[in-house]
């Protein structure tokens, strides 16, 4: 099996009103690579952004049709990752890496 570089387990971070909510409570939702796991998804969290990892939550979205207008309509599936992080520390997404 290759190996992933570091910035290929996390796409991108999710950023939507339940993700906000959960911002509150010190998580972070990220939308990750499908073969990732949470062993090398807290790895990476450590290391690119320095902060401390509590707990990581994995939640697999599956492939699902969809009808708009009237056509079916293919949604792709993904693999996104909820870190909860340590008291106090905070990951700021509207800045870059």
């Amino acid at each position: 099996m290759p190996k992933i570089h570091l910035y290929d387990n996390i796409i991108s971070p999710m950023i939507t009103e339940k993700s906000t909510n959960l911002s509150e409570l010190n998580k972070v939702v990220f939308k990750i690579n499908k073969k990732a796991n949470k062993i090398s998804i807290k790895k990476n969290i450590e290391k690119i952004f320095k902060v401390n990892v509590i707990k990581v939550n994995i939640i697999n979205k599956q492939n699902r049709t969809k009808t708009t207008r009237g056509k079916k309509v293919k949604v792709q599936g993904y693999k996104k990752a909820i870190v909860t992080l340590k008291k106090g520390q905070n990951i700021d997404l509207t800045t870059g890496i």
